[in-house]
């Protein structure tokens, strides 16, 4: 599961990358994304730096699940947890800058961020707990 999840993360930095020269073609203009306060520039920053940020995430639980003990024996359920914990994060990491950019063409989007912000907080407790308990063990 691990390798898949650094795949997504590298891919997710250079999305981020892609994402920041596209809006950085308008950054010289003052109302370039409707100027520098805007709800559209606002969230289409968000959107932007969201790649970084949940990349970062879900590459740190590859990495960490790299670290854990092998699922067998008396913690034999964290590799159960594993399996649910990293699509959650990857749901979370796609629809983030997804809702963020929707949004920032039309308002009306946002009441979608629920999504994004339950998926990643969802795994990323699920995780925490995963860790906890192998270091438990």
């Amino acid at each position: 599961m691990s390798v898949w999840l650094l795949a997504f993360a590298w891919l997710w930095f250079s999305l981020g990358i892609v994402s920041g020269a596209v809006l950085g073609l308008v950054f010289h203009r003052d109302h370039g994304w409707g100027g520098y306060d805007s709800w559209r520039r606002r969230l289409a920053r968000l959107g932007h730096i969201s790649f970084f940020g949940t990349g970062l995430l879900v590459g740190a639980m590859a990495v960490t699940a790299q670290a854990l003990p092998a699922a067998e024996g008396p913690g034999a359920g964290v590799g159960e947890a594993l399996r649910w914990i990293g699509p959650t994060a990857v749901v979370g990491a796609v629809t983030m800058p997804l809702v963020c950019g929707l949004s920032a063409w039309r308002k009306p989007w946002r009441v979608w961020f629920p999504v994004p912000v339950t998926a990643l907080g969802l795994s990323v407790l699920g995780f925490t707990a995963v860790v906890i308990k192998a270091a438990l063990l």
